[in-house]
């Protein structure tokens, strides 16, 4: 039996990680490889809880966004040196006997690479030949990608449900070529549910049952049925058509209804734009997959967001009053805007 990853070696490499010191977390973690410790345990327990809190801490108002980035890049660089250092293993025969393999991708607007990087490195660790692409993929590399290499399945990672309308995008890319989809992150919905809307073949929550379901058979047959409906994908393109302009008049109601938004710095409105532009695709992509809880829960977030960093909340609600406002010819919207004004109102 293999050594155990302990509550010191995780302290420690928390304290590398927060202090930006990728040397240090980098030896840490190829030092418990060479100890014996399964290169699976340092990447899954240990680099990957360490991030989940660089998360929480910016979520939480303790971290600015470049120490999230900073302590984000001491993981990647940690995840490179175990893979360094695994690379023998990892070009072991392949346990399916595979032509293609599998091809990893991040979603088209998707930059939080790490668990996609980590999925990559666990599967070929098992025996997978795997090909990782990276985060932020668009359609067309992924098309080019598909007929270059051959695949024989294509992993897509999503982590913010806001970039499901992409994502299903390159889901859809796969089918005439038919290259199945496991989909999986935190993006695609509790217990993968807009994965299976968006028609992905498989769903995968983690690393093992990823490998686990693609040991059952391979390759994976064809068997994701897209069920977006019709009339949400058209609601979904007039809303793209009008984003600019929704965005310029919400912005513009905001710092005119609230004081202390006046005159704003370049920082400042640049920083509101970005969190709006946030808002505002995830109202898209509730409406897109049809699903209320994707706004609420985003909302959520918003409001422990601005609550961490004391800002009030009736920002929230003017931009959901003025959204009401714009989009009142759009009933889709509106059945989420209602559902998104009410949890406000209970929950603020």
């Amino acid at each position: 039996m293999s050594p155990a990853i302990t509550d010191d070696d995780r302290a420690a490499f928390e304290r590398h990680v927060t202090r930006g010191d990728e040397s240090a977390a980098a030896g840490l973690a190829v030092r418990l490889v060479e100890e014996g410790v399964s290169a699976e345990d340092v990447l899954l327990d240990l680099v990957g809880p360490a991030q989940v809190a660089v998360g929480a801490r910016w979520a939480a108002g303790e971290w600015t966004v470049a120490q999230e980035h900073a302590a984000t890049h001491v993981s990647e660089q940690a995840v490179a040196a175990v893979s360094a250092v695994t690379a023998a293993v990892a070009d072991s025969p392949r346990a399916h006997g595979t032509a293609g393999g599998v091809l990893v991708a991040c979603s088209d607007g998707e930059w939080h690479v790490l668990p996609a990087r980590i999925l990559s490195e666990v599967l070929r660790l098992r025996g997978h030949d795997v090909r990782f692409l990276g985060g932020h993929v668009p359609e067309a590399r992924l098309v080019s990608e598909l007929h270059q290499t051959g695949p024989d399945l294509v992993a897509l990672s999503c982590t913010l449900p806001m970039r499901l309308p992409l994502a299903h995008r390159l889901i859809q890319a796969c089918r005439p070529v038919g290259v199945p989809v496991l989909a999986g992150g935190a993006g695609f919905g509790p217990d993968g549910a807009w994965a299976r809307a968006l028609g992905a073949d498989l769903y995968a929550a983690d690393a093992p049952t990823a490998d686990e379901l693609l040991r059952r058979r391979w390759p994976p047959p064809l068997t994701g049925r897209p069920s977006i409906a019709p009339a949400c994908a058209e609601a979904y393109a007039q809303f793209v058509r009008r984003r600019s302009e929704l965005l310029h008049r919400v912005v513009a109601r905001l710092h005119a209804r609230h004081p202390v938004l006046r005159d704003p710095t370049d920082q400042e409105y640049d920083a509101t734009t970005a969190n709006l532009s946030h808002l505002l695709d995830s109202l898209a992509a509730a409406v897109f997959v049809d699903d209320t809880r994707l706004f609420t829960d985003f909302l959520s977030f918003a409001l422990a967001f601005l609550t961490a960093r004391s800002l009030p909340s009736d920002r929230l609600v003017t931009v959901l009053e003025t959204l009401a406002e714009l989009l009142r010819d759009a009933p889709l919207f509106m059945r989420q805007l209602d559902t998104g004004r009410r949890w406000l109102t209970e929950n603020a």
